[in-house]
Order: structure tokens, then sequence, then C-alpha cells
């Protein structure tokens, strides 16, 4: 019952996706959904209620994007997700439970996990950011919104102002990296995501040590 369940939510989630910037696109979604299955199986969470949130957590990215961040995916992923669970006969702890996990996944707002679910959740989505897979996500977002350039120079700077600069002409994954990936291992929340999380800090550490060397010619 429970499969057929997330089979019916998988093809509603799916439609939201049609267009969507690579770096948050169904793929996206598959990779966080397997992460949080993995890391729900060692934390023994409800394999159910992180499967649907990873599969709804971000059907709202696509609004936000275009509307160049005015919308926070976060919030509108819960009204949406509320009318598509209501085709189920749930229960409303576990609605509520998947909504919460919907809501406080997002890195750059102030809902924060409560449950384990909602914690895997967050973990996923944070890990699937840094590594490999984050950095080729970062150098796609920067380019998306209208990006003119690979870097700056002056990432570090605009990063100590402690102000956001996505979606702007300035961006780029140097700054992605600088204001965000580089904090993301301390924002773990569960013991298999930290471990996971440990590995892929230090391969884009090195990464963007490289990176530098060769802007600088060393």
């Amino acid at each position: 019952m429970q499969n057929k369940i997330i089979n019916k939510i998988k093809i509603k989630s799916r439609k939201y996706f049609k267009g969507t910037s690579g770096c948050h696109d169904w793929s996206h979604v598959e990779r966080v959904k397997n992460l949080a299955l993995y890391i729900g199986k060692k934390e023994k969470g409800d394999l159910f209620i992180i499967e649907v949130a990873a599969i709804l957590h971000d059907i709202g990215r696509k609004e936000e994007f275009e509307s160049r961040g005015k919308v926070c995916h976060a919030e509108r992923g819960v009204e949406l997700a509320k009318k598509i669970l209501a085709n189920f006969k749930l229960k409303k702890d576990d609605i509520n439970n998947i909504l919460h996990c919907i809501l406080s996944h997002r890195y750059r707002n102030n809902h924060i996990p409560e449950t384990l679910e909602a914690k895997v959740l967050s973990d996923a989505d944070k890990l699937d950011a840094i590594g490999a897979i984050g950095i080729g996500r970062a150098f796609l977002f920067a380019g998306g919104p209208g990006s003119k350039t690979l870097y700056t120079g002056r990432e570090k700077e605009i990063a100590k102002k402690g102000f956001d600069k996505s979606y702007t002409k300035d961006d780029s994954a140097a700054l992605e990296y600088e204001i965000k990936l580089k904090y993301i291992k301390d924002k773990i929340l569960t013991k298999t995501g930290k471990k996971i999380a440990i590995q892929r800090h230090k391969f884009m550490e090195e990464f963007f040590r490289e990176f530098w060397r060769e802007v600088r010619a060393k």
C-alpha cells in the first residue's frame, strides 16, 4: 500500500520539475531521496515519511527560481504538498511530519528540523550541495540567474559583509562556497550525515584551493 502511495505522489511531484534549473531538477530529488533513505535506515527513522518528504521537498523550487528568490520554495512547497497529500488516506501526524520536513529542510530559513525525519531530509538535501556533485551544482546555479563571470576575485570580501548575493550578476560558484558551502558540514544534524559531510567537505576544500592556484597561475 505504501509503495503505491509513493508512486502516485512521485507522478504528481514530477510535474513541478518541468523546465526547472538543472541543479534543482528531478535528478536532485532522486539523489536526495536515495541519500535520505540511506541515512534514515542508519538512524532508524520512518522511511515512508522520509521518502514522501524527499519526493515533495522541492516542488516549490521552480517558483522560487522564477521569482529570483522572492518566493521561499520551502514555504510554497508546504502549500502545494498539502493539496497533494489530501488525496491520500494518511494519518494526520504523518502528514504534519511530512510538511514539517519540507518546511524545515531549507538552508536559508529560520525553521528548525524538530523530528528525526526532518533532520534526515535536511541533512540529505545539504549533503547534495557539497562534494563533487555540490561543486557542479554551484557552477550551474551561478550561471543560471545571469552571472557573467566565472569569478570576481572579491568572493571572500563579499562574503565577509554578511549578505547573500545569489540571483545577481556577481554570483559565482566560488562565492557560493564562501557564503554557504564551506559551512554546511557544521549544520549537519545526524551522526550518519556528519560522517558523509566530512568526506565531501575535504574534497570540496581541495577543489577550491586548486581553483585559486590555477587562477593565480601557481
